[in-house]
């Protein structure tokens, strides 16, 4: 696996999209979001549809085509330099395959930010556009809104890259060890689900795969671990972060699922490393590489996130 092409940080003054290419966005979160990054000199524009609501499935903001129109716009516009994801929830996965690939890796290279359903937008930008992208919190995210650590990781990588080169999670080895590898991931459902779209890829072999959930029962972590491997995605990883999994059965109970799944590949693998469905979640740059240190609990990138 070979790493991608990294867009350019953010400056001051910098203009940013905020789309909504999945769940409906509460309008009070959005506009605390907007005042945050009001508060870092960005100039945020709203996209269209951002809190549309379907008419029929409510989980959805707007339409399918109307989510694909404003991300795609977004991304095309010359005077958007990064694209920030309002909230997950679901709803990529049905649009994805409206956009225009071709246009959008025409238009260059920018930011996208964006975590949980986002996990289908990573797959797919690195696919189709070979681009690092930023597993982080949105716009209209409560972590985003709320938790200092959060919002200054995500800013740090955003400004000024370089200064976050080492993401030092505090996290514990569940297999020790340290190993180099291209990162990529996201959330365990999201990938499983992605297995066999137009826009996944077929192996994961030679990356440093982050996983993360929320909401989940251990059987179904379980099988969607089980699905991965029997896929083949598993095969050749490096190495493997767990992030959150928040709203998921307690750890302890969940710790000897994942031990079971992931032991046997033989690879450093460090738990509790503090990005996804977390308070204070870190933002963590995929399409990179790096080193893992699963007994430190630390990760450090071969270069910053961003050029």
């Amino acid at each position: 696996m070979k790493p991608l092409t990294r867009p350019p940080r953010l400056a001051p003054g910098a203009r940013v999209a905020v789309v909504a290419p999945s769940g409906p966005v509460p309008e009070e979160r959005l506009h605390a979001g907007l005042d945050v990054l009001r508060g870092w000199d960005l100039d945020p524009v709203v996209a269209p549809h951002v809190l549309d609501r379907h008419a029929a499935f409510d989980y959805l903001a707007g339409t399918d085509a109307d989510r694909a129109a404003d991300l795609q716009t977004a991304w095309c516009d010359p005077s958007v330099d990064a694209v920030l994801c309002a909230r997950g929830g679901y709803g990529v996965q049905r649009m994805a395959d409206l956009l225009d690939w071709e246009v959008m890796r025409a238009a260059g290279p920018k930011v996208l930010v964006g975590f949980s359903d986002i996990t289908a937008l990573h797959e797919a930008f690195a696919t189709r556009l070979g681009l690092v992208t930023l597993h982080g919190p949105m716009a209209a995210g409560i972590d985003f809104l709320k938790n200092a650590r959060a919002q200054e990781h995500l800013k740090a990588t955003l400004f000024a890259p370089e200064t976050v080169r080492v993401i030092a999670s505090g996290g514990t080895p569940l297999a020790p060890g340290r190993a180099r590898g291209v990162t990529l991931g996201g959330c365990l459902c999201l990938l499983a689900a992605e297995v066999g779209s137009p826009h996944a890829r077929a192996s994961a072999r030679g990356g440093l795969l982050c996983l993360e959930d929320v909401g989940e029962e251990t059987y179904r972590l379980d099988r969607y671990l089980t699905q991965l491997l029997r896929a083949g995605l598993l095969d050749g990883v490096r190495g493997i972060l767990l992030g959150s999994w928040h709203a998921c059965e307690p750890y302890e109970r969940l710790r000897p699922m994942l031990a079971d799944r992931l032991g046997g590949l033989g690879v450093p693998v460090v738990e509790d490393f503090g990005f996804g469905h977390c308070e204070g979640a870190l933002t963590i740059p995929f399409g990179v590489t790096a080193e893992l240190d699963a007994d430190a609990g630390t990760l450090t990138l071969d270069a910053p996130a961003l050029r």
